[in-house]
């Protein structure tokens, strides 16, 4: 065997290697962002398998837009963890690898909104940023002591500063589009943000919420969790939520 039948032999097992090591270890299974359609889908998917959980098929149909609840939406609506999360999706940049897409979400929260009327009067979410999971325990774990540094700022909060005028009391099935002003706390920074929502009345007894907002680390004190195969983390990242909110 050649010196140079040799070299090419080598340059093919180590290309093949880093092929294993991508598909097997760093390869990105990261869930699509957050849209309406999906969340009240996995919220209607919930529910049906709740209720058919003693045996015998389900099915799952979407809302058709109806009228507004004749009762109103008047009352305090609590988190359902169910069909709920918060998160982050961020690009890395790996060695020999490249960019890829890293998402970590937690079912971890706690909260609720107040409806009087057409208005929207108080929003709080709290997130337990401990439980974090994307698709790698490496990274998850190395968020405790880097980057967000989970267990130094365990919680991360929003708090509705000014109230959501709806203007009407939206139709079950109607898709609804609004600005949520208020304070976001994140490593231990609280900023005013605007995060722009999309809401829709599952049905008299459920309300989904989803939104998502870039964050500039900077504005937080977030430093990159970079190391030995992290090159770079794109800046800025996104925070991302679907939030379903039971009738109190």
């Amino acid at each position: 065997m050649t010196k140079k039948t040799v070299l090419i032999s080598v340059v093919v097992v180590v290309a093949l290697a880093a092929v294993g090591i991508w598909y097997f270890v760093l390869r990105s299974d990261a869930p699509p962002p957050v849209s309406l359609d999906s969340a009240v889908e996995s919220v209607t998917e919930s529910t049906t398998t709740t209720e058919g959980s003693s045996g015998g098929e389900t099915t799952t149909t979407a809302a058709e837009p109806s009228t507004a609840p004749s009762a109103g939406l008047d009352g305090d609506w609590a988190i359902d963890t169910t069909a709920s999360f918060a998160g982050y999706r961020v690009k890395e940049e790996l060695a020999s690898i490249g960019f890829t897409e890293a998402v970590g979400r937690t079912s971890d929260l706690t909260g609720g909104l107040t409806i009087v009327g057409t208005n929207l009067t108080a929003v709080v979410v709290e997130v337990d940023m401990t439980t974090l999971q994307s698709d790698s325990s490496r990274r998850d774990g190395a968020l405790g002591s880097r980057g967000l540094e989970t267990s130094a700022f365990p919680t991360a909060t929003f708090v509705l500063t000014e109230p959501i005028e709806l203007g009407s009391l939206p139709a079950v099935g109607e898709a609804v589009s609004a600005d949520a002003v208020g304070d976001l706390t994140l490593h231990g920074v609280t900023k005013t943000v605007t995060i722009p929502l999309d809401a829709q009345l599952v049905d008299d007894t459920t309300i989904v919420v989803v939104g998502s907002l870039e964050v500039a680390f900077a504005d937080y004190g977030i430093e990159s969790p970079t190391g030995f195969s992290v090159l770079d983390i794109e800046d800025p990242g996104t925070l991302e939520l679907q939030i379903a909110f039971a009738r109190g």
